[in-house]
């Protein structure tokens, strides 16, 4: 039988361990915080949890007139409202939110352009939070899924139709109904919902063999399957496992703990009280942030705010992660007067799998995980010092993780630029008879010269690095060539997902 990695490492109690799930139950009402991190959910209690559910509502079998959701597609009991007192949803006025997919839309439908020039307001507008109607294609030029799915053309398909490995399909069976039950996508066993996901993540261990299958992917890709196609959906897991979080599904889970070390480290300069308090009662940082950092805080937050961070994290990358966990330390356990009723071990751990739902609050949450003065340079140099320090203590890592992007910008930088755009059509049609030349210069080169020219200009193979300001190589068409990608994105409104 399978074993499935669900999240633990050394002293966090759950790596390797069979039927150890991440089980994703509903986001309380999108108020309060969802069960402890690392929570251990039997088959029949997952079982009950889902058939609830779907004696509640069944995507077969119940009407739109019986079945409630809130504006997310989650389940409202019977006089309940989608969001808890606690937690009051932001709602942005329709006139300002219709200026954001406005705006949005001219971006993506010139995304190159704005990647090269204006980064910086790409990342400003993601702060400012992506407009639903348009999430899931922005995440996937973000996270440069889209660049990926082009690259790999029919790549999906080829793994959706081949037999996975048993030992995986089986554990993948068992933990379909673990994930967002009280969804409408996920509600009904064997319904669409549950479906796409055993297809991404079935997919991702025959492109990925020697990582298989860790129970922590499946929130991460049922979240992304509530804003898009399974295909597409593939490809931002792709891109998430390699570029933005390497290693944190590898078996040993040794990522996952390195970064636990890095996060503590960097509490001690952002709230040297936790930091104290946590050192004090020897609690290991596996214990309460590998939940959080491998699912994404998909399971920790209210989920407007869940939102606002995946938007934030597809745009900066880890550090986002980082963020958040460092803000809700501070705020649960930065001061005297927090830790009066977590003297011990066991009130600290409970603080921390019960956060408070002020601090989760997505105005409050956003804005702090904003002004907090952690970059990719702080990590980066938290990386090499602990690395070093795993190194003296135990070792070579044993899993080699991939270098990690820091963010959309770092991942568009290192793909070659993409000219499939130039190949179905010439970028220029001219009329019978005209010239490109200006007249006077026609006779300038033999013929020969001018189609050995002619011919480089149509290649279509060959990097061109304006991402990063340098020279490129066919500089006095690289205008073309944005033209030519522009009109292709602009036919791609069939991408959005309400």
């Amino acid at each position: 039988m399978a074993k499935s990695r669900a999240g633990g490492g050394e002293g966090g109690g759950g790596g390797g361990e069979e039927g150890r799930a991440v089980a994703s139950g509903p986001p309380n009402g999108m108020g309060s915080a969802p069960r402890a991190p690392l929570a251990e959910e039997d088959d029949e209690g997952a079982a009950g949890a889902a058939g609830e559910a779907d004696s509640r509502s069944s995507l077969g079998g119940s009407s739109d007139s019986e079945r409630r959701v809130d504006k997310f597609g989650f389940l409202v009991a019977d006089g309940g409202e989608g969001a808890g007192p606690e937690a009051p949803l932001e709602e942005v006025p329709l006139e300002v939110l219709r200026q954001r997919e406005s705006k949005w839309l001219d971006m993506l439908n010139n995304w190159d352009k704005w990647m090269a020039k204006k980064h910086k307001k790409i990342r400003l507008r993601c702060q400012k939070g992506i407009p639903p109607s348009l999430r899931g294609r922005a995440w996937q030029y973000l996270s440069g899924g889209k660049v990926k799915l082009e690259q790999n053309a029919g790549k999906f398909d080829e793994l959706d139709v081949a037999p996975g490995d048993p030992k995986w399909l089986d554990v993948i069976e068992r933990d379909l109904h673990r994930q967002f039950p009280f969804h409408e996508m996920f509600v009904s066993r064997g319904g669409h919902g549950q479906q796409d996901l055993f297809r991404v993540l079935k997919a991702y261990t025959l492109f990925r063999p020697e990582e298989g299958y860790c129970q922590a992917q499946a929130p991460i890709a049922a979240v992304l399957l509530m804003h898009m196609p399974a295909e597409q959906a593939f490809w931002c897991l792709v891109q998430i496992c390699e570029k933005y979080l390497p290693g944190y599904y590898s078996e040993k889970l040794e990522a996952i703990q390195l970064d636990g070390e890095i996060l503590f480290s960097l509490l001690h300069k952002v709230s040297p009280v936790a930091y104290k308090h946590l050192n004090k009662q020897k609690i290991d940082p596996i214990l309460y942030m590998t939940e959080w950092f491998m699912c994404a805080f998909s399971r920790t937050l209210p989920w407007s705010s869940v939102l606002r961070v995946w938007d934030m994290f597809f745009c900066e990358g880890v550090k986002i992660i980082f963020r958040v966990a460092l803000v809700l330390l501070k705020h649960t356990l930065g001061s005297s007067e927090k830790l009066k009723s977590c003297q011990g071990q066991y009130e600290t751990m409970e603080r921390l799998r019960a956060l408070n739902p002020k601090i989760m609050q997505e105005t409050f949450l956003v804005q702090e995980i904003i002004e907090l003065p952690v970059t990719e340079r702080h990590i980066e140099r938290e990386h090499l010092i602990q690395l070093k320090k795993w190194k003296e203590t135990r070792g070579e890592l044993q899993c080699k993780s991939p270098p990690r992007f820091h963010g959309a910008k770092a991942i568009s930088d290192s793909e070659p630029y993409s000219r499939k755009a130039l190949e179905p059509s010439p970028s220029i049609i001219l009329p019978p008879g005209a010239m490109l030349s200006p007249k006077g210069r026609k006779n300038k080169f033999p013929k020969e010269t001018k189609k050995e020219d002619q011919g480089k200009g149509s290649l279509t193979n060959g990097p061109i690095q304006e991402e990063n300001g340098s020279q490129t190589f066919l500089e006095p068409n690289s205008s073309l060539l944005h033209q030519s990608k522009e009109s292709l994105s602009s036919r791609e409104s069939e991408d959005t997902y309400l």
